[in-house]
Parts: structure tokens; C-alpha cells; sequence
């Protein structure tokens, strides 16, 4: 450990040296360093759908969907909107303070700390540093090394493509996090659980650190089946994908539980059958289609879940498990019991609850019984249970008839509120992510408002209070002496 905090502190040294060069806040080396990231994608997407299907079993479709392709964009978004991005906003300043200017400038914090989780490493690691780069910062990523052969590509291959005095990767476990969190940051950026996302935080407030996390929840799916039973075959086939087409379930915005009224579960479960038998064949674990628990530890969790005899009691279709090949068979269960651990965390895996209602508007109340989750998705065309959902819930963000699209999304910020995590990210809002935005006023020495000084008198009094109210034809008046003073 002495020598990785040798190393650490080497890599800090080398990445302030360098911000205070001033060399990262040029937009060219901004613009190079994306086009660079785009590059080493396009150069490696072999060996990254390679290590990605080491790592967690993932098709090389379902990675070019979630994390390459996806980094490519977010890139190219930045590239092609960087020049607009760093434009200083000219803000409006109210006529009181005239002549002054104002405007807000962005720049970046300096050096951040990104902390990637495993499920998604190669997109979760790339996309919050195309967020920092952009905004100019030098950046230090640690990789999750419970995905060790992502990691390792990562740390091998991004210093053939970008500057390495800026940009640096870390490997290692939960020691080596912890001395990361020790060093003073600017920013830091972290992907993962609520429990690790407290631990970032209190780290980060030994040193006032500003800090975004992104971290999880139960992410809801309410089925209104009486506005959309014209349009069932997709709302069966999004659920579907939404639970088990992306790392097997064990995504933050995965469905984790649908909500439906009594008189339709039955239907609903049988609709789902053969949409999992048509995405992953009667024998899902030869599939290749359905990516792998990521460790053992993951699996037993899952396991224990599935091994209370009240839940086991639940399950209507799957439930079959091998450890050996780290596999949980998609499984759907009905009412688990509310008080069961399967649903009181988040379930990050092929398993889901379908919880009846007597009444589909019962699942305002029940949703805010829970954790605020990071996303809501509704399958509804009633406008006013869409306003409900609006007003009445909260949740980093709410998707009406599709499910985690909103993520891939970059013209919305992607971030969660309450346990499911704090800040924003995505598009312009990752380039806000990682930007001070300090505000420039310029004032003018042409002239002087006496008011403003000692000694004070009721004109003066009488000057500000319509000043804050601004009150102009009245301060005119007062200004002339027609108007009384108080």
C-alpha cells in the first residue's frame, strides 16, 4: 500500500501541475482529447465487447448498445457542441444597475476523481470523463474492480490515447479507494450503491469537496392496463427489456418491480412468458444473450432473496439458479411479501415483483411510501394519472410508456434525488457537471448612487426601498423631489 500511495500522490502532483498550466483549459486540447476517446472506441471495440463478455457474459450487440456506441455519441455530442458550450452567458441585469455588465463564465474545477461502478465499466468510466474533459478539468478514474478485465483494458489503453499528464486511471479494491479519498479533490464523481455513496460523501466533506452520485433505488413500473390495452404486446416487451435485456437486470435503471391493478396479473404474467422465451430461447443460460451475475458474492445475495420460503412461495415462472456459471434463470414473482427483503432493496438482477393493486391510482401511494427511486416508469394514457405521478412522487426522472430510454438520452439530465443519488449529468449538463459557473460583473466608475453610503437619512431609506422594489417612475419622482420621503 505504501508504494500505491506513493503512486497517488505522484499522479495528483503531475495532474494539478498540469491544470495550472492552464493547458487543459484550451478548447483544443479539449476537442483533441475527445476525438481521442472516440478514436481508441473505434480502435478497440473487439477487445472492448471482449472483456465486457468476460466480465459480466454481455452479447457484443447489448455492449455496442449500453457502453460503446453510447460513449461514441456522448463524445461526438460534446465535440460537436464544445465551441457553444464555452461561449460566456450574457446575463440581463436589471436597470438599476446600469451601466454595469454581467455574465457567467463556466470554468472548470481543476482536478476530479471519478469513481466508475462495474455493471456498466466501460461507459460509466468513459462518459463522466467526456463530462470533465470537456469542461477542461485534468481527471483520475478508478475503475471497479469487481470488473477486472475492463478495468485493466482501461488502464492500459488510455494512456496510448490521451494525455497522460492530465488524464490518469487507478486499479484496485476498496483500500485503494480509500486512499484516493483521502487526497484533496476538486470534484469528485461517483457511480454505485447508496451505502458506498455515504461513505463518498463523508469523505468528500473533510475537505468541502462538491460531489455527484449516482447511485440507485427501486425504479417502479406502473401498468395502467385499461389506457394502453390496445398497445399490451409493447408495453409486455418493454417491461421485458427493460428488466432483462441490459446486464441481466443489474442496472440502477433497470425495472425492479411493476405495479398493476388484481384483475389484470394474471394476464400480464402470461404475456411475459413468451416474450422471455422469445428473447432468450427455452433455455435461457445457453442463450448468449443474457449477461451473467457479475461475482459470487452477487449471486449468493440474489440467491438468499430468492431462498425465503415466503418469496419462494411467489414465484410463477424461473427461479432456477447455478452458481458455478454465476446464472439466475428470469424470474417473475407475485405479491413477495412487502415486508421481505427482495422489496425493501434494490433487487440489481433478473428478478421481478408484480405487486397487485385494487385500484391502478393506489400506486401514487404506494410508490411514495418508498425511497425517492431514480426513475418512474408508467404505462398510462390517462392524463390525470400522469399528473398525479408528476406532482404527487418524486424521482430523478420519469418516463412515460418506454423505460430507460431517458438515459440514453443526452438532452436530459440523467441523475438521481434523495437515496437514489445527487447532481446531473449527460449532454451540456455533464459539461455543467464539472463547471464552476462564476459570475463577471463590470461595473462603471462614470457615475455614483449617494444612497448607497453613509450617512443614511430617510431619503436615502425611502431610495432603497424603492430601489428593491424597482420602482423606477417612482424613484424618478423622488429624484426630482416630487415624491415625499418617509
Amino acid at each position: 500500500m505504501e508504494a500505491m500511495k506513493e503512486t497517488v500522490d505522484q499522479s495528483l502532483r503531475e495532474m494539478r501541475d498540469t491544470f495550472a498550466s492552464g493547458r487543459t483549459r484550451s478548447v483544443k486540447w479539449r476537442k483533441t482529447q475527445l476525438e481521442a476517446i472516440i478514436e481508441m472506441v473505434k480502435d478497440n471495440e473487439e477487445k472492448m465487447c471482449d472483456v465486457l463478455f468476460q466480465d459480466l457474459g454481455k452479447h457484443s450487440t447489448e455492449a455496442f448498445r449500453d457502453e460503446l456506441g453510447f460513449v461514441m455519441r456522448s463524445a461526438t455530442t460534446a465535440l460537436n457542441n464544445l465551441d457553444k458550450w464555452v461561449v460566456p452567458r450574457k446575463s440581463n441585469l436589471p436597470l438599476l444597475f446600469y451601466p454595469a455588465t454581467g455574465k457567467v463564465i463556466s470554468e472548470p474545477y481543476g482536478t476530479v476523481l471519478v469513481l466508475s461502478s462495474w455493471n456498466f465499466p466501460i461507459s460509466l468510466s468513459l462518459d463522466p470523463m467526456i463530462g470533465a474533459i470537456s469542461a477542461g478539468n485534468t481527471v483520475l478514474l478508478k475503475a471497479s474492480e469487481l470488473s477486472p478485465n475492463a478495468s485493466a483494458f482501461l488502464a492500459k489503453t488510455i494512456p496510448s490515447y490521451l494525455d497522460t499528464k492530465a488524464i490518469k486511471v487507478i486499479e484496485g479494491g476498496p483500500d485503494v479507494a480509500t486512499i484516493l479519498l483521502q487526497h484533496q479533490w476538486d470534484k469528485i464523481f461517483f457511480t454505485g450503491s447508496p451505502r458506498i455513496g455515504k461513505i463518498i460523501m463523508s469523505a468528500a466533506a473533510e475537505h468541502l469537496t462538491p460531489v455527484t452520485l449516482e447511485l440507485g433505488g427501486k425504479c417502479p413500473t406502473i401498468v395502467d392496463h385499461h389506457s394502453v390495452s390496445k398497445d399490451m404486446k409493447s408495453v409486455v416487451k418493454r417491461i421485458s427489456g427493460g428488466k432483462w435485456g441490459s446486464c441481466s437486470g443489474q442496472a440502477c435503471i433497470s425495472v425492479d418491480y411493476v405495479l398493476v391493478e388484481q384483475s389484470f396479473a394474471s394476464s400480464l404474467i402470461e404475456m411475459l412468458k413468451p416474450v422471455i422465451k422469445s428473447f432468450f430461447g427455452e433455455n435461457p443460460k445457453e442463450s448468449g444473450c443474457l449477461a451473467r451475475i457479475v461475482t459470487k458474492k452477487h449471486f449468493q445475495r440474489l440467491s438468499r432473496l430468492l431462498n425465503d420460503p415466503r418469496v419462494q412461495a411467489s414465484i410463477v415462472y424461473g427461479g432456477s439458479m447455478d452458481e458455478e456459471k454465476l446464472y439466475v434463470e428470469p424470474t417473475i414473482l407475485l405479491n413477495p411479501p412487502l415486508d421481505s427483503e427482495i422489496m425493501n432493496e434494490e433487487i440489481f438482477g433478473p428478478i421481478l415483483p408484480i405487486i397487485t393493486l385494487r385500484d391502478i391510482q393506489e400506486s401514487i401511494g404506494f410508490i411514495k411510501s418508498k425511497p425517492k427511486p431514480l426513475a418512474i416508469y408508467a404505462f398510462t394514457k390517462d392524463e390525470k394519472l400522469k399528473t398525479r405521478i408528476l406532482s404527487e412522487t418524486s424521482s430523478g426522472s420519469v418516463t412515460f410508456n418506454d423505460v430507460m430510454i431517458q438515459y440514453m438520452c443526452d438532452a436530459l439530465p440523467f441523475g438521481g434525488v434523495g437515496e437514489s443519488g445527487m447532481g446531473r449529468y449527460h449532454g451540456k449538463y455533464s459539461f455543467e457537471c464539472f463547471s464552476h459557473e462564476k459570475a463577471i460583473m463590470e461595473g462603471s466608475l462614470a457615475m455614483d448612487l449617494e444612497p448607497r453610503y453613509p450617512p443614511w437619512n430617510n431619503f436615502k431609506l425611502t431610495f432603497i426601498r424603492l430601489a428593491f422594489r424597482e420602482a423606477y417612475f417612482k424613484l424618478a419622482l423622488l429624484m426630482l423631489g416630487l415624491k415625499k420621503t418617509k
